[in-house]
């Protein structure tokens, strides 16, 4: 039998504790931020994903929560709009018992001018363990992370990375495929405004995937083929043997608008429907980070249709965000959380 460790008593409400592999247990990613996915490892992916998994576990029990961040402060600094990514940071820190305070720009003292640093700053002074950003505005994550000894998280800085997305697409890709490695996976649409589809390239190049992107020329950044990627300016050779195909959003907030003449165009060009997604191979799946756009980039049949898995994708971002704030909230060996050899 596996050897445990001895487990703190639950408070009332709380289920029973999780179980962890030892050596996973005792490992930590190298920094006290997750900023980009470019930074990242191999090693460290593999990590996130596999404490991920384990994590998945806890929202399907009858009570939905372990102690494992009791005592653990984090603050939601979500300046941008968002609806999965915040409440999955929200969900994922009740589930852990971390206290959590959402704050968004509507709300904050940046409507009466103060700057985004001096609220920061007022913030970190109130010792919280943990701070998850989105931010318009490129490296705003990063910026934080020089000043603040709180662990800082990117939630999305602009068009820069997402790198919560990227893991939660890989678990996604690794449950529905069960490697990633050697696999075909085209990301087609606003590539050039898309911080998704940057930590997506980082993501699955370190994984052993050959990743291919498809865009109109609008949408294609300058020399994208020296990241790793094949690039293609249809999306029909693009798709030909697909094992993953991941839908991009058009990014109409960051000039996304003036790179096309109608949705109706694109679509008809570049749009994902039975037709173009039966170029792929029999198995293929369809992913999209959200929020759809139906008849934009992708059909509905093909959204709701038996390959697509986007709502996997939004169970797996919790299981993934819940494992973030696991490995950076510098619990070390936890008291109440088994181990098993």
């Amino acid at each position: 039998m596996p050897e445990t460790k001895d487990v703190e008593t639950n408070m009332p409400g709380e289920a029973a504790d999780l179980i962890l592999p030892t050596h996973q247990q005792a490992a930590s990613l190298k920094s006290k931020d997750l900023l980009s996915i470019e930074h990242l490892d191999a090693s460290e992916i593999n990590l996130i994903l596999d404490t991920a998994h384990h994590f998945k576990e806890i929202s399907e029990r009858p009570i939905k929560k372990v102690p494992t961040l009791r005592g653990k402060s984090i603050i939601n600094l979500f300046f941008e709009p968002s609806t999965r990514t915040r409440m999955s940071f929200e969900i994922a820190a009740k589930r852990l018992s971390a206290d959590i305070q959402s704050i968004s720009a509507s709300t904050s003292s940046l409507v009466k001018g103060e700057t985004f640093i001096d609220t920061a700053r007022n913030i970190e002074a109130m010792y919280p363990d943990l701070l998850v950003v989105r931010h318009a505005f490129p490296g705003a994550a990063h910026m934080l992370a020089e000043i603040c000894s709180a662990g800082v998280i990117n939630a999305g800085d602009g068009a820069h990375e997402h790198p919560t997305q990227a893991l939660l697409d890989a678990l996604t890709i690794r449950d529905h495929k069960g490697n990633i490695e050697n696999l075909r996976v085209v990301i087609f649409g606003d590539i050039a405004h898309s911080r998704v589809a940057r930590s997506n390239i980082h993501c699955l190049l370190k994984l052993g995937a050959n990743v291919v992107v498809a865009a109109p020329p609008t949408f294609m950044p300058c020399n994208i083929e020296e990241l790793g990627v094949e690039a293609f300016d249809r999306l029909e050779p693009a798709l030909e043997g697909a094992d993953v195909i991941v839908a991009l959003r058009i990014q109409l907030e960051r000039g996304g608008k003036l790179s096309f003449p109608s949705l109706r165009e694109y679509f008809n060009l570049f749009g994902l429907g039975r037709d173009r997604l039966a170029l792929a191979k029999n198995d293929a799946i369809v992913m999209h980070p959200g929020p759809i756009n139906r008849g934009v980039e992708i059909s509905s049949e093909v959204a709701d249709g038996p390959q697509s898995v986007i709502l996997d994708q939004v169970s797996n971002g919790l299981a993934v965000r819940m494992a973030v704030l696991y490995l950076l909230a510098g619990i070390g060996p936890a008291k109440n959380v088994k181990t098993a050899a």
